[in-house]
């Protein structure tokens, strides 16, 4: 889902963030990380989280900056831990010049993007913001997005990658970031004026007005009191619960079956079926010989299609029976034998007087 995104030049940051005196920069000098660098040592990651953006040019030691001729670019910064945010303020290199559509950054600013994770891996968050509107006459700078998540990394983005793109774009993603300050509360599971006030017990809560923003695992609602219901479990009950004995719910929270399984199921939630030719409660037996070397059913142990030579029965674990041979015991022994093999139908035992023979099928001269 994503955030509803304010985006406003920094005068207006108090009309849009109330109480925002109370939040605080969590990437202060955090440890930050860029896919590529321009000039090593110089224009780092770290630049952006220093604290000092009065020279906004790429080359004036206070910007984080890309390489050329990329066309990828991606930062982040690692807040230490998971934190609530509230919302992300981005300082854009301007080269010291006038924002406007004459400024070359801001085609390079462009069809940027912001995530929050809880990895360094920006597919595994949630996207706060990304661009499809602005053009270099309107894009703003400095920038403030609203992202009311928890989350451990804060990540921008850019691309070039599928081109044709609108017009004033840069044909290269860049970074050129001068500062970016994460606003949010240093300890999660608070909210209020400073942060005084403890959530719901199972969940994150926004810091205004204590509602669920994420949830534990296992609960839902509001305030995050109810259990999941419906056979559900897991973060927003979202997970459906395996086949449970005698049809019970399972464990809202992890999904495990605390009585076991029913026949045919296995596995702590009990979601797997019975492998490795068995079936059966716990898949304690052993599937029968089912043709061509089949598995048989997980429930009931049945074959799908016929049973393998010599053998017969639901669950083809019966020896045929005398006078009878083949798949599925459905071939009658030569009338002439005394007894045949039940894979084969060979009279191994003789023929009735009178005949001779594999089969007895010859009378004798």
């Amino acid at each position: 889902m994503y955030a509803v995104v304010l985006l406003v030049c920094c005068s207006w940051v108090a009309l849009l963030c109330p109480s925002v005196q109370a939040y605080e920069n969590l990437a202060l000098n955090k440890s930050a990380w860029q896919s590529s660098t321009l000039v090593s040592g110089y224009t780092g990651a770290e630049r952006a989280v220093d604290g000092r953006y009065t020279h906004l040019s790429v080359f004036g030691g206070q910007c984080a900056a890309s390489d050329w001729g990329h066309t990828t670019a991606e930062w982040r910064v690692d807040l230490g831990g998971v934190k609530y945010i509230h919302h992300v303020f981005i300082q854009y290199a301007t080269h010291n010049e006038v924002w406007d559509e004459y400024n070359d950054y801001a085609g390079m600013f462009l069809g940027f993007s912001v995530y929050i994770s809880n990895t360094t891996n920006k597919e595994d968050g949630v996207l706060c913001f990304r661009d499809t509107n602005y053009t270099k006459t309107t894009i703003p700078n400095p920038v403030n997005i609203s992202c009311p998540y928890h989350g451990r990394y804060v990540i921008y983005y850019n691309n070039r990658t599928h081109p044709p793109y609108p017009q004033g774009y840069s044909k290269y993603a860049w970074i050129d970031l001068c500062e970016v300050e994460v606003y949010g509360c240093p300890t999660p599971g608070r909210y209020g004026e400073n942060f005084s006030l403890l959530c719901p017990q199972n969940c994150n809560c926004d810091v205004i007005d204590n509602t669920c923003v994420e949830y534990v695992s296992g609960y839902k609602g509001h305030l995050c009191y109810e259990e999941c219901d419906d056979h559900t479990y897991g973060l927003e009950c979202n997970q459906s619960c395996g086949k449970c004995s005698a049809g019970l719910k399972c464990d809202h929270v992890t999904g495990s079956c605390q009585n076991g399984c029913i026949a045919g199921m296995y596995g702590d939630r009990c979601d797997k079926e019975c492998d490795n030719k068995t079936y059966g409660l716990d898949c304690r037996e052993s599937c029968g010989n089912c043709s061509n070397g089949e598995p048989c059913h997980h429930v009931d142990g049945s074959c799908p299609y016929a049973c393998d030579v010599g053998v017969y029965g639901k669950t083809c674990d019966k020896a045929c029976q005398s006078g009878r041979y083949g798949i599925s015991c459905t071939k009658a022994c030569g009338q002439n034998c005394q007894c045949c093999n039940r894979f084969n139908g060979v009279c191994e035992f003789g023929c009735h007087p009178g005949w001779t023979g594999t089969f007895c099928e010859k009378r004798n001269p």
